[in-house]
């Protein structure tokens, strides 16, 4: 299954990604971040080392283990791997063999170069018990995608965020010019952790937050004002203030980070049950946004905590959303089906702008386009991805289509195209869905964005698996277009 996705802006990626390499700078990296556990023995095995006794060394003298593992003959000879076999050569590299004239570096080199008109995705993936990010390359003009490379993950991945700071750099140094590309993870453990997009093969992520000792985790899974205690739900990262990211957790607090230092400087306990998610205001950096299984919606500014509004919408929450063009306005799916629109002017018991029946079961995805005024889509686990315009509070439903991805877990816009449309779910897979070819996202939205001429000015909307090259220009104007990248395996159950 895939719990989360992300876009990633063309450009921002590196043309050729870094290999990884473990030197002794990074070895000594490692070191400093890994915490030093010690393994408690089990008493059998204690018993078994004190079991060899002399004897049962001497009856092993006669095998002579001692030199098992040298590499000389019985004349002090270097032995060969080939016995007598003379003349053959073994280089570790093309460059090192003087019969062979390409590079591997070049071979490599080409297969890992990422294009600047090239998208990438970033996805949260977890198929049997292994977790892992996957970061495609999406190629919009061949529709065609494809995993480049993938990083493994200690723990199954919940949440993600991009971020674009330099990590633990001294103060003064960090600069408007000076970024990053880096992906931080949510996961089941209490740490966040933060990968380097822009290396491959990475082995340990750039920087952990929250890291305790895990000893007193066992202890105790109380609230602590320095890291969490529990399950890392959302993250949301301050596009004003780049230092600064939010998490909110199983633990019943949101916290603050600073990714200069790579410490907590602020805890907020204003819920009383998990916190499911939070998120930044696009307009007012200092203004957070956040959803409780309280059943409540809470908005505050991080400089006053005290000073906190709430929302109670009856029900667990799923999802919130600030609304990207108008950011007093914001969104809550619930695990009824609904969405709620509420004013942040107005707190209290006031009733939603309007209530929105969307699915007939939890509302797991919510996204607002950031380009197209009144645009939603939401995502279901009853398998449904819905697009809605809710100009003037009125919503209407769009389109709706069941692109075989199981249960929606994830629906994100692409920042460079606002009809790109990333699709993922219990299945494992990820689709691209171009809302622009379909008639009816035309005829809705018509007036309020300029839409792409495709294919000799008809927008044909079609469905594209991306291991299918040939596309049939014949299809019908009400058919899906989706770009889907399929398991080499069988197809894990919707259960995930």
């Amino acid at each position: 299954m895939i719990s989360a996705l992300l876009w990633v802006q063309k450009g921002i990626v590196a043309e050729k990604p870094k290999k990884y390499e473990l030197d002794d700078k990074e070895y000594e990296r490692i070191s400093n971040q890994v915490l030093e556990l010690e393994v408690p023995k089990n008493e059998n095995d204690v018993k078994m080392e004190t079991k060899m006794n002399v004897d049962d060394v001497s009856e092993l003298a006669e095998y002579n283990l001692d030199q098992y593992d040298d590499d000389e003959d019985e004349n002090g000879q270097p032995m060969s791997i080939f016995g007598n076999i003379k003349g053959l050569t073994y280089y570790t590299s093309n460059e090192e063999d003087p019969y062979i004239t390409i590079s591997d570096e070049d071979d490599e080199s080409d297969d890992l170069k990422i294009l600047a008109t090239d998208n990438v995705i970033v996805a949260a993936k977890t198929e049997d018990e292994i977790s892992q990010l996957e970061i495609y390359v999406y190629e919009e003009a061949e529709d065609n995608l494809y995993v480049h490379h993938d990083i493994m993950l200690s723990s199954f991945p919940l949440c993600l965020e991009l971020l674009d700071f330099q990590l633990n750099k001294k103060e003064g140094i960090n600069d408007e010019n000076e970024k990053g590309n880096y992906v931080a993870v949510g996961t089941f453990d209490p740490e966040i952790e933060i990968w380097d997009l822009d290396v491959i093969d990475s082995m340990y992520p750039n920087a952990i937050l929250g890291k305790n000792d895990k000893k007193k985790k066992k202890k105790k899974k109380r609230s602590n004002s320095e890291y969490h205690t529990d399950a890392v739900m959302s993250l949301s990262w301050n596009k004003h203030h780049r230092n600064l990211l939010a998490s909110s957790s199983a633990d019943s607090t949101v916290k603050l980070w600073d990714l200069q230092s790579l410490k907590c400087v602020h805890s907020f306990k204003h819920h009383k049950d998990k916190v499911q998610q939070v998120e930044w205001n696009f307009m007012e950096p200092n203004t957070l946004l956040t959803a409780s299984f309280d059943k409540t919606v809470a908005a505050f500014d991080s400089r006053a905590p005290d000073n906190v509004a709430y929302w109670n919408i009856g029900t667990d929450p799923e999802c919130i959303r600030w609304d990207p063009l108008t950011p007093q306005y914001f969104y809550v799916s619930t695990e009824t089906g609904l969405v709620l629109n509420f004013d942040m002017r107005k707190s209290g018991q006031v009733a939603p702008i309007f209530t929105l029946h969307a699915h007939d079961s939890a509302v797991s995805s919510l996204e607002l386009n950031p380009s197209i005024q009144g645009c939603l889509v939401t995502g279901s686990t009853d398998k449904m991805v819905k697009v809605w315009d809710i100009k003037d509070a009125k919503p209407s439903m769009v389109v709706s289509r069941n692109l075989e991805a199981g249960k929606i877990f994830s629906t994100k816009f692409c920042p460079d195209s606002p009809f790109q449309l990333a699709i993922a779910g219990s299945k494992g897979k990820v689709f691209i869905w171009d809302l622009s070819c379909n008639a009816g996202v035309r005829n809705s939205f018509k007036g309020r964005t300029s839409f792409p001429i495709k294919n000799d000015g008809i927008n044909i909307d079609k469905t594209v698996k991306a291991e299918d090259q040939d596309v049939d220009d014949d299809d019908e104007d009400d058919e899906d277009n989706a770009v889907e990248l399929e398991d080499m395996e069988d197809d894990s159950d919707d259960e995930g």
